[in-house]
């Protein structure tokens, strides 16, 4: 299987928005996701946020979507909000070939670090980060306020 990963695209974000949807159901959470496609185009042509795709056989079938923040103890961090591959093409290496292009974009990018959540009942992926050598913090609670 060859497995192309690319910066996405405008022409990208219809894929991102249903890969995004799918996160939300694997978390069990699809009536969270209350942002519209619209909203994608608007908040991608704003420069909100950026993503890195991955495609088989030019079909995108993960995704890795960031944007930049900072953290006051060490400088610029680049916050991955969604990191998904379609289900059942995990386990394929896709999502470390994804991985691997957003660490790298991270550090051509100057970041002192990145960051991400991972939901605590979801094994397979804590087992990922830590194979790439993440802290998995349990000290910090998220805070949130909805508008």
């Amino acid at each position: 299987m060859s497995v192309n990963i690319r910066k996405g695209e405008q022409r990208d974000l219809e894929s991102v928005f249903n890969l995004v949807q799918e996160l939300a159901m694997y978390e069990k959470a699809p009536e969270e996701v209350t942002a519209t496609l619209d909203d994608y185009y608007e908040n991608y042509k704003d420069e909100i946020f950026d993503f890195i795709v991955a495609e088989v056989e030019q079909s995108i079938v993960g995704i890795s979507l960031f944007y930049y923040s900072y953290s006051t103890w060490k400088g610029k961090m680049l916050f991955l909000e969604d990191f998904v591959v379609r289900e059942e093409l995990r386990g394929k290496g896709i999502g470390q070939l994804l991985f691997d292009a957003t660490v790298d974009h991270a550090k051509d990018t100057e970041c002192k670090l990145m960051k991400w959540e991972v939901l605590d009942w979801n094994e397979p992926a804590i087992q990922f980060y830590q194979k790439n050598n993440a802290v998995i913090e349990k000290n910090w609670w998220d805070g949130k306020l909805f508008f």
